[in-house]
């Protein structure tokens, strides 16, 4: 019986304490307050009227799921990427704060849906600005889909050598927007992932670190060729970056114009520095050629004159 009369007093009081908060004016005002409308507009005529009303109360509301949603999001991402390693930890990552805006773009729909918000008006009465939004955004989203595309078909990695549009560089960087190389110049490359699409790549290290090289010459007719392919192996055997296997060849490619057109075909291991070797490699058949009296000819033309009979 005690116990019954003191459980009728606390209901009481509580009822009380509600009775004094809902009475006050604090109250009303904060009332108020979440009641106010921040936007209240309407347009169109007839069936095609719409209200487009936004309350103090449903900002608050759409702030507080997207605090929610993103501690959640944070909490999935530590869960999925717990036991990855860091390779594919980073292509997630990458991937991840693409999908997020996505996920807060729903939830937002979602929740103003939910409060009240016409949001088929909204979109309608802000068509003209989404379309030019769409517009002005269309090469970014191209650059983020291609971003995509990259990190999930893997036909560039971080220190691949690529050449794009002409320029080679290393790849150190790949964003969701754009990839970042460095040139052979120690010049940043800013690549817009969307040329990955409109442009034919060349990936020089997919299949590998090592890649083959070449250097062209032309001989004089007459010259022994034999002697030739000699000599351009034994300028190749003597560089250190050239490797023996697989050995080099040499190729008799054409009968030119002015020349006998001779390949020397090596293999190296850092494709991203090929000039230099090459460069070795003139200077040292040139000194051959040179000491076994083969000549590198110069173009050479026929001039024909005929005079006229008066």
């Amino acid at each position: 019986m005690q116990k019954q009369k003191t459980s009728d007093k606390i209901e009481a009081g509580i009822d009380k304490v509600g009775d004094a908060i809902t009475e006050s004016t604090l109250w009303e005002r904060f009332v108020e307050f979440l009641e106010f409308k921040i936007i209240d507009f309407n347009y169109g005529i007839g069936e095609d009227a719409h209200d487009i009303v936004l309350k103090v109360k449903t900002v608050l509301l759409v702030a507080l799921v997207l605090f929610a949603t993103t501690y959640i999001l944070r909490w999935a991402k530590r869960l999925v990427t717990r036991k990855m390693p860091g390779e594919d930890k980073v292509k997630f990552n990458t991937v991840f704060s693409f999908a997020r805006w996505i996920v807060y773009l729903i939830v937002l729909l979602i929740v103003l849906d939910s409060a009240g918000v016409n949001v088929t008006a909204v979109f309608a009465a802000s068509a003209a600005l989404l379309i030019g939004i769409g517009l002005a955004l269309q090469t970014l989203f191209q650059d983020i889909i291609s971003g995509i595309f990259i990190l999930v078909d893997q036909s560039v990695h971080v220190g691949d050598i690529i050449e794009i549009d002409g320029k080679v560089g290393r790849v150190v960087e790949i964003k969701l927007r754009t990839t970042r190389a460095v040139t052979i110049d120690n010049k940043v490359l800013v690549i817009p992932n969307h040329f990955y699409l409109e442009n034919m790549l060349f990936n020089w290290t997919q299949n590998g670190t090592t890649t083959r090289a070449s250097v062209t010459v032309g001989v004089a007719y007459g010259s022994d060729v034999q002697l030739v392919r000699k000599l351009l192996i034994q300028a190749a055997s003597t560089h250190d970056a050239i490797l023996t296997s697989p050995e080099p060849v040499v190729l008799f490619t054409d009968f030119g114009d002015s020349a006998l057109n001779f390949k020397l075909v090596f293999t190296i291991n850092d494709s991203f520095a090929s000039q230099f070797p090459k460069s070795d490699l003139r200077f040292e058949i040139d000194r051959l050629f040179r000491e076994n009296h083969i000549s590198i000819p110069f173009p050479q033309r026929d001039v024909h004159i005929i005079q006229s009979k008066e």
